[in-house]
């Protein structure tokens, strides 16, 4: 949830709920919101010096009243206000998801050739940037070209976004490799701020933006378990609603129980994978 302050900033707060398919789950994750916000702070931290970020390093509670600090606490940034450019920035450093199913029908990501022979979560040669339009509300983001790309926010603009994204991606999946991690793709999010400078802004390297598979049990040719909400993505492809598999159009499915609490506890593995 976004509130503004003033004009240059925006005081942004991560809730327990949670998307997929680009549809509201009804139920929350307990604890989500401030397990999110911890692990972005940790590579908005560790990746400060690839691109400048959106963090204005104020305490998110100096702006709220005192009865509404609890609400803030610990799941929250108060971040610089920015003109949003109109693209994800997706990096894939393996094949899974949307990339997967585009490469069995062509043999290429978002225009982006790739070699034959290659299984669902193979590891590719080298992290490739697959850019996606930002869908409105309810409806789905779609894959583009980097050619698109550059179309919709300028050559220079786009070749910038690419490189960045490419080595905020690497050092992070090399990091998150050697705590056992495998980081498979992420999306980033950039604006530009009053003097025209390229900023990283939104969540980052999160479970809800990213793939992130324990190393232990990685093993290309099938979806590894996850520690981000491709458990809950999985569940939802093979829920019934009225007898049919769901549309994946709102209302979600009801989560149950079970389903809740390992979303939580995988939330948590993660971070505390990342931070030892």
């Amino acid at each position: 949830d976004n509130y503004a302050v003033g004009d240059d900033r925006l005081l942004m707060v991560a809730s327990d709920r949670l998307s997929a398919f680009d549809v509201v789950m009804g139920e929350l994750i307990p604890g989500k919101g401030e397990l999110l916000t911890r692990m972005a702070l940790f590579w908005f931290a560790r990746l400060a010096q690839v691109v400048p970020n959106h963090l204005t390093g104020e305490d998110p509670q100096s702006v709220v009243a005192a009865d509404e600090r609890a609400l803030v606490r610990g799941r929250s940034m108060l971040v610089k206000r920015l003109r949003p450019l109109p693209i994800e920035a997706v990096v894939r450093g393996y094949l899974a998801g949307s990339g997967w199913k585009e490469y069995q029908q062509s043999k290429s990501v978002c225009g982006v050739a790739l070699p034959a022979g290659l299984k669902n979560a193979s590891k590719l040669p080298e992290p490739i940037f697959t850019p996606a339009t930002k869908a409105a509300i309810g409806d789905h983001d779609e894959n583009i070209t980097f050619e698109q790309a550059a179309a919709l926010i300028g050559r220079e603009l786009a070749e910038r976004v690419r490189a960045i994204s490419i080595d905020l991606y690497s050092q992070a999946a090399a990091y998150a490799l050697s705590k056992g991690i495998v980081i498979a793709d992420t999306k980033f999010e950039f604006g530009l701020d009053a003097d025209g400078t390229l900023t990283l802004m939104d969540e980052v390297l999160t479970p809800d933006s990213s793939r992130y598979w324990p190393l232990e049990s990685y093993a290309p040719g099938a979806n590894p378990p996850s520690y981000d909400k491709q458990f809950v993505r999985d569940w939802l492809e093979a829920a019934q609603v009225g007898g049919a598999p769901w549309n994946k159009r709102a209302p979600a499915p009801a989560l149950p129980p079970a389903v809740i609490d390992a979303t939580a506890a995988k939330y948590r593995e993660a971070l505390v994978r990342l931070e030892s």
